[in-house]
């Protein structure tokens, strides 16, 4: 961290997005720079790493160390860089598809280690990059162009998914409320372990039914009362919300990520009789 902060201009790379006008993951990149600058976090000890489709060309407008992975790879890419290198603050940005669809058997294994990690899913359920087909998180009887009349696919709930695999930390917000998903990031950077935000990010080339207005029309901000430490009652809103978008931290939970279970493991590893594998493999090294 550093004593002073950057202004979240500073974090801006010199490539310009390339976004449909009105798409909404500009949104979601401006307040993910303000919470860099916010957070004071040095751009040379974070790392941004992606997969493939419109969201995931965040790594070319950052000015953090960046990966541009495979398609539904980005997950287990960036567990590697936080086990390699845990003091980076390593965040990675995908969409619906890419996270849930092809990337989909990655995320229950990533959650459950808590590995420390931010993911941030820029949901517009619907695939932007190829051109409209529906996606994992489309509704019922959405248009697509692969299915002109209609998807016949009930879809997953993010929330639900990602509650019910243990993750520590999990919140839902709209990219056309900055204020709210600055300090959501802010949160989720903080957490210690593994954190996922669901944010609502409006595709207004291809999906024509899911728009900003009628989101504004759903959107509700979570109970003030709501308690963050009750799964129950997260997964509660999650499932049964009706057809209300809830906004804000539905879960938080404090509990030993990864890297500091494997640290354990290494102590009594060390102190039983057993023979010292760090230190043997150790001497193949130059």
């Amino acid at each position: 961290m550093l004593m002073e902060a950057i202004p979240a201009k500073e974090y801006k790379s010199e490539v310009t997005p390339v976004w449909c006008p009105g798409c909404g993951d500009y949104g979601v990149l401006n307040s993910y720079l303000k919470a860099l600058s916010e957070l004071k976090i040095d751009y040379n000890k974070a790392v941004t790493v992606s997969g493939i489709g419109c969201s995931s060309r965040f790594p070319f407008f950052v000015k953090t160390y960046g990966i541009h992975s495979l398609h539904g790879r980005a997950l287990p890419l960036a567990v590697g860089v936080k086990l390699a290198r845990p003091d980076l603050n390593v965040v990675v940005t995908c969409g619906d598809g890419d996270g849930f669809s092809i990337g989909g058997g990655h995320v229950p294994h990533v959650v459950r280690k808590n590995i420390d990690l931010t993911w941030i899913c820029m949901d517009n359920s619907i695939y932007g990059l190829t051109k409209g087909q529906v996606s994992p998180t489309s509704s019922v009887g959405l248009p697509g162009s692969t299915t002109p009349y209609g998807c016949p696919d009930e879809p997953i709930n993010p929330m639900a998914y990602t509650l019910t695999y243990g993750a520590t930390f999990v919140a839902k917000a709209f990219s056309g409320n900055p204020k709210e998903l600055t300090q959501i990031f802010i949160k989720a950077m903080q957490h210690k372990g593994f954190s996922f935000i669901d944010v609502i990010s409006p595709c207004p080339s291809f999906n024509k039914r899911d728009t900003f207005k009628a989101y504004k029309d759903v959107l509700k901000p979570i109970p003030e009362d709501h308690d963050v430490t009750d799964k129950v009652k997260a997964l509660d809103i999650a499932l049964n919300s009706g057809e209300k978008l809830i906004t804000g931290i539905y879960y938080k939970e404090e509990k030993p990520d990864y890297w500091s279970m494997l640290n354990e493991i290494k102590k009594k590893s060390k102190a039983s009789d057993k023979p010292d594998y760090e230190a043997i493999i150790d001497t193949f090294k130059a």
